[in-house]
């Protein structure tokens, strides 16, 4: 039975983002395009991709003398997992209150509001497979 990785830290959230955005990748190129590179050096970034890859977090591909890491799972799953366990930590798994302050003026604009409009719409008018 395969185990899901465990929630990224900040730091590995960071490096996924990279291999996410630019694919399988090398530390040199993960660094090369990481935002405030210069506070990351090289030995870092690669002790945090080998954790990552002791986690499952990432794949690492041995064949050529400089290894290239790639994310094992896609953004969207990640994403789901950050988001249930904070809709369990911070709002007592509640999904309504996550939406609630995620909605608020100070985190929405107008643009926002109008797509979350239009995606619940779309839902509204998607037939429910439990509905006969």
């Amino acid at each position: 039975m395969r185990r899901e990785p465990s929630l990224p830290t900040d730091a590995e959230l960071r490096l996924l983002r990279v291999l996410w955005q630019r694919g399988p990748s090398t530390v040199r190129e993960v660094l090369s395009v990481l935002p405030g590179e210069e506070e990351t050096g090289y030995t870092t970034a690669l002790k945090l991709l080998q954790l990552m890859f002791a986690k499952g977090m990432v794949t690492r591909d041995e064949t050529n003398r400089t290894h290239v890491y790639a994310a094992a799972v896609p953004p969207e799953s990640t994403q789901r997992r950050l988001v249930a366990d904070l809709v369990d930590r911070a709002f007592g798994g509640s999904a309504h209150q996550l939406v609630m302050q995620a909605l608020s003026p100070q985190l929405s604009s107008r643009e926002d509001l109008a797509r979350i409009r239009a995606l619940i719409d779309s839902l509204d008018s998607t037939p429910d497979a439990t509905e006969e």
